[in-house]
């Protein structure tokens, strides 16, 4: 494949400049019928989760498509669902550029986004016209907080989103734990996510009622908790009868790269380095979940072990988006090859 190449090209430029670009291409890609030359065809493999049909457990995570201006595109890669946002209720230009760093010896990423979008009405406008969930695909959209909102009024926000993109989303993610939003991680803690879950899930309910339609919610949670907040969590993940957490965003840790250029840039860390501490969470919310809130594993997949070891974990889905930067689309056929060989190795055999 040629992603290589192009990759060498992409690094010459400033990473937010080669985001860009990188997008421009995606959509090149699509609407040129050239896709295949970037990526291997993937293998059906059907799974439902949360109550939905994905074509294949291989998703895209957030942040790569902010404003759902890909979604068609992206999907030509192989994605067996799409995670668009993280969107916010009102426009925002996120943190001072620059706020994007890469960290090649590593394979890493450390960026201080802060949620950067042009809101949630522009977000709709631009996946209205997709034909990826018209056609069956699972279409993810990622809901926050504005960077002004007082964290205490924080619920606001979440409930003007979910409301806003309930009739457009397969399922809405929830992230609390980026770490590049002002106190936005202290929604974590036992008191203030209990307060949001309940609001969320009777903001749920109704908007079934008033839709028709129950659209899953699955909540993103941090990497950097202690074991008595993975336990805490998954109480009231449990209690509040939630449909999916996502394990994990990304870290405040710096261990593995520390003392490479770029790596005392503030934000989270993504990539390679954050693969054990991810799965390890995935592993502890598995098995203080115990079966009743599926898990959808993301951080630090780089090859098709990594994601395998997800799904070994206690995921019923990945995502990643840092591998893709590294890896390209080729990616998502060798982690969706690689899930299809753990399953089979782990499903019992018929007499």
């Amino acid at each position: 494949m040629i992603y290589p190449l192009l990759r060498k090209f992409f690094f010459a430029l400033d990473a937010e400049t080669a985001h860009g670009v990188g997008m421009a291409g995606i959509d090149f890609a699509k609407t040129t019928g050239i896709a295949c030359l970037l990526a291997r065809p993937v293998a059906p493999d059907p799974v439902q989760v949360m109550g939905l049909d994905f074509r294949n457990p291989v998703g895209l995570a957030a942040g790569l498509d902010k404003n759902g201006e890909h979604v068609d595109a992206l999907a030509a890669q192989g994605f067996g669902f799409i995670e668009v946002g993280t969107v916010t209720p009102r426009a925002q230009p996120g943190n001072p550029k620059p706020r994007l760093f890469r960290i090649p010896e590593k394979q890493a990423i450390i960026n201080r986004m802060g949620f950067n979008n042009d809101g949630v009405e522009k977000l709709l406008s631009n996946i209205a016209g997709t034909r990826f969930a018209r056609e069956g695909g699972v279409l993810g959209i990622n809901i926050g907080k504005n960077f002004d909102t007082p964290i205490e009024k924080a619920a606001d926000d979440y409930l003007l989103c979910l409301d806003r993109v309930y009739s457009a989303a397969s399922y809405v993610a929830v992230n609390i734990s980026s770490p590049n939003t002002k106190n936005l991680r202290e929604l974590q803690r036992d008191d203030a996510l209990d307060a949001l879950l309940g609001s969320l899930k009777a903001a749920q309910a109704r908007l079934a009622d008033r839709h028709g339609r129950y659209v899953p919610l699955a909540l993103k949670v941090a990497p950097d908790l202690e074991d008595a907040q993975i336990q805490a969590i998954a109480a009231l993940l449990r209690q509040h009868r939630m449909d999916g957490v996502i394990a994990t965003n990304t870290t405040l840790s710096r261990a593995g790269v520390e003392g490479l250029a770029n790596a005392e840039q503030a934000g989270g860390l993504s990539g390679a380095p954050l693969l054990a501490l991810s799965t390890a969470v995935t592993g502890k919310l598995a098995a203080a979940l115990g079966g009743e809130v599926p898990i959808i594993g993301v951080g630090g997949i780089m090859n098709g072990e990594d994601a395998a070891a997800k799904i070994a974990a206690g995921a019923s889905l990945v995502q990643f988006y840092t591998g893709f930067i590294y890896r390209g689309p080729e990616l998502v056929a060798e982690a969706a090859a690689a899930i299809a060989r753990q399953r089979m190795l782990h499903t019992p055999r018929r007499a």
